[in-house]
């Protein structure tokens, strides 16, 4: 099957199953995951954990009210790791995450890294030329007033690396999801109507990793302790999901 023949199939299903209807989710529920599920179950995709396209060579993207996920992919070493690790995944929290209203930790919101400034928790994201991206710490850059009872002395010199995304990693995860034939998403209306389906070209590895380097594409940690899942998940904003659309049906 073609591109087009494959994209002209996705339409049909979603002109019979998809077009002119609401997602139907819980009453009062803001998650936008459970709509996600609810479009996947109408093109008949089954829940899987396989890093492939979701459709006839195109990953589904489902309507989000700001952001858009790539995946959610951790990395492949993390300080806390047992046998190579500097400390262990709960300390790993307290040392450099925070903890919510309930005391409970987590690293995500302002401890987690992003391309650019260090943040107040003395971390940031730095990518080699490769494309491996890395989350690092420096003390000196850790602006806590608490930190120096925080941190174990071996934590305080020099730049730690808390987490490393291989790039041979990213490129396959990149790739094998939207290298085939791209990507659609299926929109709703001001009335929350799925009323119009967009298509996206395939994705290379280097012009993703480029647009992490600008900061465009983001690691959005949502990782929390008690609870062992990575909870990264690498996104951008609509906007820049907008500017890759390369043809939409109505």
């Amino acid at each position: 099957m073609t591109r087009d023949e494959a994209a002209e199939a996705i339409v049909r299903l979603f002109d019979r199953k998809v077009k002119g209807k609401a997602p139907v989710v819980k009453k009062g529920s803001i998650h936008d995951g459970e709509a996600g599920h609810w479009l996947e179950k109408r093109f008949g995709i089954k829940p899987n954990g396989n890093n492939a396209p979701d459709l006839h060579g195109f990953e589904l993207k489902s309507a989000s009210k700001q952001k858009t996920t790539f995946g959610d992919w951790s990395a492949d070493k993390y300080i806390f790791d047992p046998k190579t690790g500097q400390c262990s995944r709960n300390d790993f929290f307290r040392f450099f995450g925070a903890p919510n209203a309930q005391g409970r930790f987590s690293w995500s919101g302002s401890p987690a890294p992003k391309v650019g400034k260090w943040n107040s928790f003395g971390q940031r994201l730095i990518l080699d030329d490769e494309g491996s991206v890395y989350a690092v710490y420096r003390f000196d850059k850790d602006s806590r007033e608490d930190k120096s009872s925080i941190l174990p002395k071996e934590m305080k010199t020099g730049e730690l690396a808390l987490a490393i995304w291989e790039s041979k990693t990213l490129k396959k995860r990149v790739e094998d999801k939207f290298g085939n034939y791209g990507w659609f998403k299926c929109l709703l209306d001001d009335q929350g109507v799925y009323d119009e389906i967009v298509f996206g070209a395939p994705i290379t590895f280097e012009g993703w990793i480029k647009d992490v380097r600008l900061g465009k594409i983001y690691l959005d940690s949502g990782m929390k302790e008690d609870n062992p899942r990575p909870y990264s998940s690498w996104r951008a904003d609509n906007r820049y999901w907008d500017n890759l659309i390369v043809s939409r049906y109505k």
